[in-house]
Protein backbone atom coordinates (compact mmCIF):
# COMPACT_ATOMS: atom_id res chain seq x y z
CA UNK A 1 0.00 0.00 0.00
CA UNK A 2 2.86 2.41 0.71
CA UNK A 3 4.15 2.01 -2.86
CA UNK A 4 0.67 2.64 -4.26
CA UNK A 5 0.23 5.79 -2.18
CA UNK A 6 3.37 7.33 -3.65
CA UNK A 7 1.93 7.37 -7.16
CA UNK A 8 0.45 10.71 -8.33
CA UNK A 9 -2.92 11.08 -10.02
CA UNK A 10 -2.05 11.62 -13.70
CA UNK A 11 -4.56 11.50 -16.55
CA UNK A 12 -3.99 10.29 -20.12
CA UNK A 13 -2.92 13.81 -21.16
CA UNK A 14 -0.17 13.99 -18.54
CA UNK A 15 -1.98 16.38 -16.19
CA UNK A 16 -1.16 15.81 -12.53
CA UNK A 17 -4.10 16.29 -10.15
CA UNK A 18 -3.39 17.69 -6.69
CA UNK A 19 -6.42 19.94 -6.19
CA UNK A 20 -9.65 18.61 -4.65
CA UNK A 21 -12.85 20.64 -4.45
CA UNK A 22 -15.41 19.29 -1.98
CA UNK A 23 -19.03 20.38 -1.95
CA UNK A 24 -20.41 19.95 1.56
CA UNK A 25 -24.02 20.83 0.72
CA UNK A 26 -26.24 21.71 -2.23
CA UNK A 27 -28.27 24.11 -0.08
CA UNK A 28 -27.93 27.85 -0.50
CA UNK A 29 -29.49 30.97 1.02
CA UNK A 30 -29.27 32.80 -2.34
CA UNK A 31 -30.68 31.87 -5.74
CA UNK A 32 -28.12 33.46 -8.05
CA UNK A 33 -29.33 33.53 -11.64
CA UNK A 34 -26.09 32.10 -13.06
CA UNK A 35 -25.99 29.22 -10.59
CA UNK A 36 -29.34 27.72 -9.60
CA UNK A 37 -33.10 27.86 -10.12
CA UNK A 38 -35.45 29.91 -7.96
CA UNK A 39 -37.48 26.83 -7.08
CA UNK A 40 -35.28 23.93 -6.06
CA UNK A 41 -35.53 20.74 -4.03
CA UNK A 42 -32.46 20.09 -1.91
CA UNK A 43 -30.98 16.74 -0.94
CA UNK A 44 -32.15 15.14 2.32
CA UNK A 45 -29.47 15.28 5.03
CA UNK A 46 -28.91 11.52 5.01
CA UNK A 47 -27.89 11.68 1.34
CA UNK A 48 -24.96 13.97 2.11
CA UNK A 49 -21.53 12.61 2.88
CA UNK A 50 -20.73 12.85 6.58
CA UNK A 51 -17.71 14.78 7.83
CA UNK A 52 -16.05 11.45 8.63
CA UNK A 53 -16.64 10.17 5.09
CA UNK A 54 -15.34 13.39 3.57
CA UNK A 55 -12.23 13.30 5.76
CA UNK A 56 -11.60 9.67 4.87
CA UNK A 57 -11.85 10.44 1.16
CA UNK A 58 -9.51 13.41 1.57
CA UNK A 59 -7.01 11.24 3.44
CA UNK A 60 -7.03 8.67 0.63
CA UNK A 61 -6.66 11.41 -2.01
CA UNK A 62 -3.80 12.98 -0.05
CA UNK A 63 -2.01 9.65 -0.27
CA UNK A 64 -2.15 10.01 -4.06
CA UNK A 65 -0.68 13.50 -4.17
CA UNK A 66 -3.65 15.77 -3.47
CA UNK A 67 -2.37 18.61 -1.28
CA UNK A 68 -4.96 21.36 -1.82
CA UNK A 69 -8.60 21.25 -0.76
CA UNK A 70 -11.34 23.81 -1.25
CA UNK A 71 -14.73 23.56 0.44
CA UNK A 72 -17.71 24.73 -1.58
CA UNK A 73 -21.48 24.29 -1.78
CA UNK A 74 -24.20 25.37 -2.42
CA UNK A 75 -23.33 27.62 0.45
CA UNK A 76 -20.88 25.69 2.67
CA UNK A 77 -21.57 27.75 5.80
CA UNK A 78 -25.09 26.29 5.85
CA UNK A 79 -23.50 22.97 6.83
CA UNK A 80 -23.64 22.91 10.63
CA UNK A 81 -20.34 23.08 12.52
CA UNK A 82 -18.29 23.32 9.37
CA UNK A 83 -15.27 24.36 11.45
CA UNK A 84 -15.08 20.77 12.72
CA UNK A 85 -14.60 19.48 9.17
CA UNK A 86 -11.96 22.16 8.56
CA UNK A 87 -10.03 20.96 11.60
CA UNK A 88 -10.25 17.36 10.38
CA UNK A 89 -8.94 18.28 6.93
CA UNK A 90 -6.11 20.56 8.06
CA UNK A 91 -4.77 17.74 10.24
CA UNK A 92 -4.40 15.28 7.33
CA UNK A 93 -0.72 14.60 6.52
CA UNK A 94 0.18 15.99 3.10
CA UNK A 95 -2.59 18.59 2.94
CA UNK A 96 -0.87 21.95 2.60
CA UNK A 97 -3.85 24.19 2.04
CA UNK A 98 -7.57 24.23 2.86
CA UNK A 99 -9.69 27.03 1.43
CA UNK A 100 -13.35 28.00 1.44
CA UNK A 101 -15.61 29.63 -1.14
CA UNK A 102 -18.68 31.31 0.36
CA UNK A 103 -21.33 33.84 -0.56
CA UNK A 104 -20.43 35.65 2.66
CA UNK A 105 -23.92 35.97 4.12
CA UNK A 106 -23.03 33.94 7.24
CA UNK A 107 -19.32 34.73 7.23
CA UNK A 108 -19.46 37.24 10.05
CA UNK A 109 -20.91 34.60 12.37
CA UNK A 110 -18.38 31.89 11.52
CA UNK A 111 -15.13 33.69 10.65
CA UNK A 112 -13.54 33.29 14.08
CA UNK A 113 -14.29 29.57 14.46
CA UNK A 114 -13.02 28.88 10.94
CA UNK A 115 -9.72 30.64 11.57
CA UNK A 116 -9.30 28.81 14.86
CA UNK A 117 -9.84 25.52 13.01
CA UNK A 118 -6.95 26.32 10.67
CA UNK A 119 -8.67 27.88 7.65
CA UNK A 120 -6.71 30.74 6.07
CA UNK A 121 -7.65 31.05 2.41
CA UNK A 122 -11.04 32.55 1.63
CA UNK A 123 -12.99 33.42 -1.51
CA UNK A 124 -16.18 35.47 -1.15
CA UNK A 125 -18.63 35.77 -4.03
CA UNK A 126 -19.68 39.37 -4.64
CA UNK A 127 -21.03 40.36 -8.05
CA UNK A 128 -22.13 43.91 -7.32
CA UNK A 129 -22.01 46.71 -4.75
CA UNK A 130 -25.44 48.00 -5.77
CA UNK A 131 -28.20 46.78 -3.46
CA UNK A 132 -30.97 46.60 -6.08
CA UNK A 133 -28.70 44.85 -8.53
CA UNK A 134 -27.57 42.46 -5.80
CA UNK A 135 -31.19 41.51 -5.11
CA UNK A 136 -31.82 41.03 -8.83
CA UNK A 137 -28.83 38.70 -9.31
CA UNK A 138 -29.01 36.79 -6.00
CA UNK A 139 -32.83 36.92 -5.89
CA UNK A 140 -32.40 37.59 -2.18
CA UNK A 141 -31.33 40.58 -0.07
CA UNK A 142 -28.15 40.66 1.97
CA UNK A 143 -25.50 42.95 0.46
CA UNK A 144 -24.75 44.76 3.71
CA UNK A 145 -24.36 41.49 5.61
CA UNK A 146 -21.95 40.15 2.98
CA UNK A 147 -19.84 43.32 3.18
CA UNK A 148 -19.85 43.09 6.97
CA UNK A 149 -18.73 39.46 6.70
CA UNK A 150 -15.77 40.43 4.52
CA UNK A 151 -14.73 43.05 7.06
CA UNK A 152 -15.01 40.53 9.88
CA UNK A 153 -12.84 38.09 7.94
CA UNK A 154 -10.18 40.77 7.55
CA UNK A 155 -10.23 41.49 11.28
CA UNK A 156 -9.84 37.86 12.41
CA UNK A 157 -6.85 37.26 10.16
CA UNK A 158 -7.86 35.59 6.92
CA UNK A 159 -5.32 35.97 4.18
CA UNK A 160 -5.49 36.18 1.32
CA UNK A 161 -9.13 37.14 0.87
CA UNK A 162 -10.30 36.97 -2.73
CA UNK A 163 -13.54 38.42 -4.03
CA UNK A 164 -15.16 36.41 -6.85
CA UNK A 165 -17.36 38.28 -9.31
CA UNK A 166 -19.14 36.69 -12.26
CA UNK A 167 -18.98 39.25 -15.05
CA UNK A 168 -22.09 39.40 -17.27
CA UNK A 169 -23.00 41.80 -20.03
CA UNK A 170 -26.38 43.37 -19.53
CA UNK A 171 -26.36 42.50 -15.85
CA UNK A 172 -23.46 43.83 -13.81
CA UNK A 173 -20.92 45.23 -16.25
CA UNK A 174 -21.34 48.65 -14.60
CA UNK A 175 -19.85 47.12 -11.43
CA UNK A 176 -16.47 46.15 -12.90
CA UNK A 177 -14.83 49.44 -11.94
CA UNK A 178 -16.56 49.90 -8.53
CA UNK A 179 -15.61 46.36 -7.49
CA UNK A 180 -12.00 46.95 -8.51
CA UNK A 181 -11.85 50.15 -6.46
CA UNK A 182 -13.51 48.49 -3.47
CA UNK A 183 -10.95 45.68 -3.45
CA UNK A 184 -7.96 47.93 -4.05
CA UNK A 185 -8.93 50.14 -1.13
CA UNK A 186 -9.16 47.15 1.26
CA UNK A 187 -6.25 45.00 0.16
CA UNK A 188 -8.52 42.34 -1.33
CA UNK A 189 -7.77 40.48 -4.54
CA UNK A 190 -10.61 40.70 -7.06
CA UNK A 191 -11.24 37.72 -9.31
CA UNK A 192 -13.50 38.11 -12.28
CA UNK A 193 -15.05 34.88 -13.60
CA UNK A 194 -16.38 34.70 -17.12
CA UNK A 195 -20.06 33.75 -17.25
CA UNK A 196 -20.34 30.01 -17.98
CA UNK A 197 -23.24 27.90 -19.35
CA UNK A 198 -24.23 26.23 -16.08
CA UNK A 199 -27.26 28.32 -15.13
CA UNK A 200 -30.59 26.61 -14.45
CA UNK A 201 -32.72 28.45 -17.00
CA UNK A 202 -30.41 27.46 -19.90
CA UNK A 203 -30.52 30.98 -21.33
CA UNK A 204 -26.74 31.45 -21.55
CA UNK A 205 -25.45 33.07 -24.70
CA UNK A 206 -21.85 33.75 -25.59
CA UNK A 207 -22.69 37.40 -26.16
CA UNK A 208 -23.37 37.76 -22.43
CA UNK A 209 -19.77 36.93 -21.56
CA UNK A 210 -17.52 39.80 -20.51
CA UNK A 211 -14.17 38.46 -21.64
CA UNK A 212 -10.83 38.87 -19.91
CA UNK A 213 -9.67 41.30 -22.60
CA UNK A 214 -12.83 43.40 -22.27
CA UNK A 215 -12.54 43.51 -18.50
CA UNK A 216 -8.95 44.75 -18.66
CA UNK A 217 -9.92 47.38 -21.22
CA UNK A 218 -12.69 48.65 -18.93
CA UNK A 219 -10.28 48.96 -16.02
CA UNK A 220 -7.67 50.70 -18.15
CA UNK A 221 -10.24 53.23 -19.36
CA UNK A 222 -11.06 53.95 -15.70
CA UNK A 223 -7.40 54.68 -14.90
CA UNK A 224 -6.55 51.23 -13.54
CA UNK A 225 -4.41 49.57 -16.23
CA UNK A 226 -3.04 46.12 -15.47
CA UNK A 227 -0.11 44.02 -16.58
CA UNK A 228 0.27 40.23 -16.43
CA UNK A 229 2.23 38.52 -13.67
CA UNK A 230 4.32 35.45 -14.54
CA UNK A 231 2.49 32.34 -13.38
CA UNK A 232 3.98 30.78 -10.26
CA UNK A 233 1.51 27.90 -10.60
CA UNK A 234 0.79 26.95 -14.23
CA UNK A 235 -2.26 24.91 -13.13
CA UNK A 236 -3.99 27.87 -11.47
CA UNK A 237 -7.33 28.66 -13.16
CA UNK A 238 -6.88 32.43 -12.95
CA UNK A 239 -4.50 34.53 -14.98
CA UNK A 240 -3.01 37.03 -12.55
CA UNK A 241 -2.38 40.70 -13.20
CA UNK A 242 -1.07 43.59 -11.15
CA UNK A 243 -2.17 47.18 -11.41
CA UNK A 244 0.61 49.20 -13.01
CA UNK A 245 0.47 51.72 -10.17
CA UNK A 246 1.41 48.92 -7.74
CA UNK A 247 -1.86 49.10 -5.81
CA UNK A 248 -3.02 45.52 -5.78
CA UNK A 249 -3.58 42.46 -7.93
CA UNK A 250 -6.36 41.10 -10.08
CA UNK A 251 -7.21 37.60 -11.29
CA UNK A 252 -9.39 36.64 -14.24
CA UNK A 253 -10.77 33.13 -14.79
CA UNK A 254 -11.36 33.09 -18.53
CA UNK A 255 -13.04 29.70 -18.85
CA UNK A 256 -14.83 30.70 -22.04
CA UNK A 257 -12.51 33.04 -23.97
CA UNK A 258 -9.20 31.50 -22.88
CA UNK A 259 -9.84 27.95 -21.57
CA UNK A 260 -7.15 26.51 -19.31
CA UNK A 261 -8.15 22.86 -19.67
CA UNK A 262 -4.66 21.83 -20.76
CA UNK A 263 -3.30 22.60 -17.30
CA UNK A 264 -6.32 21.62 -15.17
CA UNK A 265 -5.38 19.83 -11.93
CA UNK A 266 -8.80 19.54 -10.26
CA UNK A 267 -11.16 16.80 -9.23
CA UNK A 268 -14.51 17.45 -7.55
CA UNK A 269 -16.55 15.61 -4.95
CA UNK A 270 -20.24 16.53 -4.84
CA UNK A 271 -22.22 16.79 -1.63
CA UNK A 272 -23.84 13.38 -2.22
CA UNK A 273 -20.49 11.72 -2.91
CA UNK A 274 -20.09 11.71 -6.69
CA UNK A 275 -16.58 12.23 -8.05
CA UNK A 276 -16.26 14.46 -11.12
CA UNK A 277 -13.08 15.00 -13.11
CA UNK A 278 -14.31 18.24 -14.72
CA UNK A 279 -16.73 21.02 -13.87
CA UNK A 280 -18.52 20.17 -17.15
CA UNK A 281 -18.23 16.38 -16.81
CA UNK A 282 -21.06 14.29 -18.25
CA UNK A 283 -20.23 11.22 -16.16
CA UNK A 284 -19.50 10.71 -12.46
CA UNK A 285 -18.16 8.01 -10.16
CA UNK A 286 -20.10 7.07 -7.03
CA UNK A 287 -17.85 7.20 -3.96
CA UNK A 288 -20.37 7.31 -1.13
CA UNK A 289 -22.10 4.01 -1.86
CA UNK A 290 -18.90 1.91 -1.92
CA UNK A 291 -17.74 3.62 1.25
CA UNK A 292 -20.97 2.77 3.05
CA UNK A 293 -20.79 -0.78 1.75
CA UNK A 294 -17.37 -1.28 3.32
CA UNK A 295 -14.95 -0.58 0.46
CA UNK A 296 -11.30 -0.48 1.49
CA UNK A 297 -9.05 2.56 1.10
CA UNK A 298 -7.32 0.79 -1.80
CA UNK A 299 -10.66 0.26 -3.54
CA UNK A 300 -11.59 3.93 -3.09
CA UNK A 301 -8.16 4.95 -4.38
CA UNK A 302 -8.74 2.80 -7.45
CA UNK A 303 -12.03 4.62 -8.14
CA UNK A 304 -10.22 7.96 -7.93
CA UNK A 305 -7.49 6.75 -10.28
CA UNK A 306 -10.01 5.53 -12.85
CA UNK A 307 -11.93 8.80 -12.77
CA UNK A 308 -8.75 10.79 -13.35
CA UNK A 309 -7.51 8.53 -16.15
CA UNK A 310 -10.89 8.92 -17.90
CA UNK A 311 -10.68 12.71 -17.89
CA UNK A 312 -11.25 14.29 -21.27
CA UNK A 313 -9.03 16.85 -22.97
CA UNK A 314 -11.36 19.76 -22.27
CA UNK A 315 -14.92 21.03 -21.89
CA UNK A 316 -15.39 22.09 -25.56
CA UNK A 317 -17.49 25.18 -24.76
CA UNK A 318 -16.16 26.80 -27.90
CA UNK A 319 -16.85 23.87 -30.23
CA UNK A 320 -19.91 22.46 -31.97
CA UNK A 321 -19.41 19.29 -29.95
CA UNK A 322 -20.15 20.95 -26.60
CA UNK A 323 -22.73 19.10 -24.53
CA UNK A 324 -24.23 20.87 -21.55
CA UNK A 325 -23.85 18.86 -18.30
CA UNK A 326 -27.09 17.76 -16.62
CA UNK A 327 -26.20 19.53 -13.34
CA UNK A 328 -26.38 23.22 -12.50
CA UNK A 329 -23.54 24.94 -10.67
CA UNK A 330 -24.99 24.67 -7.15
CA UNK A 331 -25.06 20.85 -7.32
CA UNK A 332 -21.46 20.61 -8.54
CA UNK A 333 -19.60 22.90 -6.20
CA UNK A 334 -18.04 25.33 -8.66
Amino acid sequence: MSERRALPLIDSFGRRHNNLRISVTDRCNFRCTYCMPEDVTFLPQQHLMSFEEIARFAHIAAGRGVDKIRLTGGEPLLRRELHKLVAMLTSIPGIKEVGLTTNGLLLGEHASSLVEAGLRRLNVSLDTLDRDQFRRIARRDGLEKVLDGIERARVVGFGPIKVNAVAMKGSNEDQVVPLARYCRERGLELRFIEYMPLEAEETWQRGQVLTAAQLRDMLAEAGMPTQPIPRSDPSAPATDFEYTDGKGRLGIIASVSEPFCQSCNRIRLTAEGKLRNCLFALEEVDIKTPMRQGASDAEIASLIEGNVVDKWEGHQINSAGYVRPPRTMHTIGG
